[in-house]
């Protein structure tokens, strides 16, 4: 059966984040390891981090992702974003490790008008550079989020991921997260059998099904091939109960985490309902 969970707030103490995921009984969580609109953040400190792995512990064998920075674009050609890109990058690797988080999920970036395959080499070269100045004992993973393909953004098309990992140096520090909400606003299918097992096919003679070690599971509140991200919850959306049902049932992902990234208040009910569902659409396992 997927782990399935949620992204919760750190607000208070990044340890806090397991409380919450006990709350919605999720069994997968993503965090922010620091504030994502800011560039520069301090390093996890050693309370910090004994805090972090006592509730981890607590919480049980929890599979837990970061998610990187919304201001980090390495495909960009503007030299000061670059550059503070590749810095806020490599702090990013820092504290997952510290943290012990074994997966640090980002955005490819926007190439700004100087074309994909200039973005896509940009990508890559900077990737490298960020692991390197992170040290050779940093082992963190890199998961590239598939994008909805919005304005210049990379990552709308899986061949777009394959060609950043390709060109990158490390390629075995690279692996992918997929976002249904940005797959499907980028013109991959998951509504019917035909249409999921032509998108999972795509993937696999792209990419490699062996990259895959995380999901976002967020509806889609605009029509296929949109390229417009804009989440919604479960069920409520265009992607609709058949395309989860679909990802839930299928036996090669039958151990990966899955993550919401919807909306929710603090009482965190808009969580619990969609993890409900979602556990809803699962077929119990055959005798």
């Amino acid at each position: 059966m997927p782990l399935l969970g949620a992204h919760m707030s750190v607000a208070g103490g990044l340890h806090h984040a397991f409380a919450q995921l006990t709350k919605v009984d999720g069994e997968a969580l993503q965090i922010f390891t620091r504030n994502q609109r800011q560039w520069r953040a301090a390093p996890i400190s050693a309370e910090e981090a004994a805090a972090f792995h006592r509730a981890w512990q607590a919480a049980g064998p929890v599979p837990v992702a970061a998610h990187n920075s919304y201001l980090i674009n390495l495909a960009g050609n503007k030299p000061e974003t670059e550059q503070r890109s590749i810095s806020a990058l490599r702090d990013e690797l820092l504290r997952c490790q510290a943290l012990a988080i074994p997966w640090l999920i980002i955005h490819p970036g926007s190439h700004l008008g100087q074309g994909t395959a200039a973005g896509i080499k940009r990508c890559s070269r900077n990737l490298d550079t960020a692991f390197n100045q992170a040290g050779p004992d940093n082992r963190v993973v890199i998961l590239l989020e598939n994008t909805a393909g919005q304005g210049t953004n990379l990552g709308r098309s899986f061949a777009e991921l394959a060609e950043i990992i390709a060109a990158c140096r490390h390629p075995e520090r690279l692996g992918i997260c997929f976002d249904t909400c940005h797959a499907f606003a980028a013109g991959y299918d998951l509504r019917t059998q035909a249409a999921y097992q032509q998108t999972f096919r795509e993937l696999e003679q792209t990419v490699g099904l062996d990259r895959l070690h995380f999901f976002h599971l967020n509806d889609a509140a605009k029509p296929l091939a949109s390229r417009v991200d804009r989440h919604s919850h479960i069920g409520r959306g265009e992607i609709g109960r058949e395309g989860f049902r679909l990802l839930l049932n299928d036996p090669r992902f039958r151990h990966h985490p899955m993550v919401l990234e919807t909306d929710k208040g603090p009482d965190l009910l808009e969580d619990i309902a969609n993890l409900q569902l979602l556990r809803s659409l699962i077929a119990p396992p055959t005798a």
